[in-house]
C-alpha cells in the first residue's frame, strides 16, 4: 500500500476536505443514489475541479495541468471515487488533452486547452469502426487531401459520449502503405459541421451513451491534424497507454467492496444468521480484496516509472477481470432484488419498483456494464497479443 509523506498526507486532506466542502453536493447526491448524472451535472463538477486547478490530470503545468507527482494523482483519483464524486469524463481531459499538449500545434493549444479545461466543449472519440474495433490498424475511415482541407467519409461506432460532445478525435487514413499501421492521421471535426450525423445507440437500460458517427464529405481544414500526417499510430498508443491505466479505479473498487459488505450485513445468509457472516460470502469477497490489493500495488509501482505497452496491457486484463469479480459478488448480493433493469434517470427511479432494495438494479446494470470493459479500450484478446509480443521479443 502507499505509505504516505508528510506533505502527501497533507494534500490528501486537502483533496477530502474539497470534496466535502466546495464540491457541487448534487452531484455527490445523485451519485449515492444511483441516479444516472446529466451533461449539466458534469459540467458542474468539472468547472468545480477547475476552480481548483485540479482538472487537468496528467496535463504539464504550462497549459493548465497540475504538475502532480503519480503519488498525488493517484492521492487524488482514490479520494474523488471514495467521495462519490463524478468520474472526470475521459476523452477530452484524460485522452485528448495530453496527446494536445505533447503532439498539437502553439495555435491547436490556445483554442482548444482552455475549452476544454472551462468545459466549453466535450470530446469524442472516433477510433472503433462497424468492421474494426479491437483490429484498431484495419480501419476504412478515409482523409482525402483536398488542396488545405481533409475529405472525411466513414463510419464511426460504439463513440461514447457523442451525444454531448462538440468535437470528435478521429483516427483516418491518409494513404496506403505497406504496414497497415502506417498512413494513418489524427484528425479533429467539430461535431456540428454539415455531413456529420450521430446517431445515439439504445441500451437495454434506456440509456444512449453509445453513438453511432457518419461522415458524408466531411470537409475540415489540414490546421485540424495533430501531429504529423500518417503518424497517429504512435500518438494513439500514447494515448492507449493512458487509457488502459485510467480504468484502474481502485477507489471505487474499495467502495464497492465496502458497500457489497454493508448490504450483506442486511441480508439473512441460509444457515441463519446475516449474509456478510457466511463463510462462502466472507471468502468470496476476501479473495476480491486480495486480487485487488496485489492490483493496487502494481498500479503505485507503474505510476513511478515509465511503463511499457505490455505492462499497460497486463494491468488493463487484471483491472477488467477485478471490476468483473466485484461485479459478480454484487450479483450474488443482490439475489431475489436483481430483477429490474430500471431507468435511473429521474431522481424517483427506485419508486419503480418499490418491492426491491435499489442495490439490486444498481449491482444488474453495474454486472451488464462491466462486461463490456473486455472489449473496449483493446480487447482483453488484443492485450494478450501485446504482451507476449513483448515476451518473444525479450526470448530473442
Amino acid at each position: 500500500m502507499l505509505k504516505l509523506t508528510a506533505e502527501e498526507t497533507e494534500f490528501r486532506d486537502a483533496v477530502r476536505t474539497f470534496f466535502a466542502r466546495d464540491y457541487p453536493a448534487h452531484v455527490i447526491a445523485r451519485n449515492k443514489a444511483g441516479q444516472r448524472l446529466t451533461k449539466q451535472d458534469h459540467i458542474d463538477a468539472q468547472r468545480a475541479l477547475n476552480a481548483r486547478g485540479w482538472l487537468g490530470v496528467g496535463w504539464p503545468r504550462e497549459v493548465g495541468g497540475t504538475g502532480w507527482t503519480p503519488a498525488e494523482r493517484y492521492i487524488f483519483d482514490q479520494e474523488l471515487e471514495l467521495a462519490h464524486a463524478a468520474a472526470i469524463i475521459p476523452m477530452a481531459v484524460i485522452y485528448i488533452g495530453p496527446i494536445i499538449a505533447a503532439f498539437g500545434s502553439d495555435q491547436q493549444k490556445a483554442d482548444w486547452l482552455p475549452a476544454i479545461l472551462e468545459s466549453r466543449s466535450f470530446w469524442a472519440q472516433g477510433y472503433s469502426e462497424p468492421e474494426a474495433g479491437s483490429d484498431l490498424a484495419s480501419l476504412r475511415f478515409s482523409a482525402v487531401r483536398d488542396g488545405d482541407d481533409y475529405i472525411l467519409n466513414g463510419t464511426k461506432i460504439w463513440t461514447s459520449g457523442a451525444q454531448w460532445a462538440d468535437w470528435i478525435f478521429c483516427l483516418a487514413r491518409t494513404s496506403r502503405e505497406e504496414r497497415k499501421q502506417q498512413g494513418i492521421s489524427l484528425i479533429c471535426a467539430p461535431l456540428d459541421l454539415p455531413g456529420i450525423s450521430v446517431h445515439p445507440i439504445r441500451l437495454i437500460d434506456g440509456s444512449d451513451e453509445l453513438n453511432r458517427i457518419e461522415f458524408d464529405n466531411v470537409r475540415v481544414p489540414v490546421t485540424n491534424r495533430i501531429g504529423d500526417e500518417g503518424q497517429a499510430w504512435h500518438y494513439a498508443n500514447v494515448l492507449l497507454k493512458n487509457e488502459r491505466l485510467s480504468y484502474a479505479h481502485i477507489g471505487s473498487k474499495k467502495r464497492d467492496l465496502a458497500k457489497l459488505l454493508e448490504e450483506a450485513g442486511r441480508l439473512p445468509a441460509n444457515g441463519g444468521g446475516t449474509m456478510d457472516r457466511d463463510p462462502a460470502f466472507r471468502l468470496a469477497h476476501a479473495r476480491v480484496a486480495a486480487r485487488l490489493a496485489a492490483i493496487e500495488a502494481s498500479i503505485l509501482r507503474a505510476l513511478r516509472s515509465e511503463i511499457s505497452m505490455a505492462t499497460a496491457a497486463a494491468l488493463k486484463i487484471a483491472c477488467t477481470e477485478c471490476a468483473q469479480a466485484i461485479t459478480e459478488l454484487g450479483i450474488d448480493v443482490a439475489g431475489r432484488n436483481r430483477l429490474p433493469m430500471l431507468d435511473r434517470g429521474e431522481a424517483d427511479w427506485a419508486a419503480a419498483a418499490p418491492a426491491t432494495t435499489p442495490f439490486g438494479p444498481v449491482a444488474v446494470q453495474s454486472y451488464l456494464f462491466e462486461r463490456a470493459q473486455t472489449i473496449y479500450g483493446g480487447s482483453t484478446e488484443v492485450q494478450k497479443n501485446i504482451i507476449w509480443r513483448s515476451l518473444a521479443g525479450m526470448a530473442r
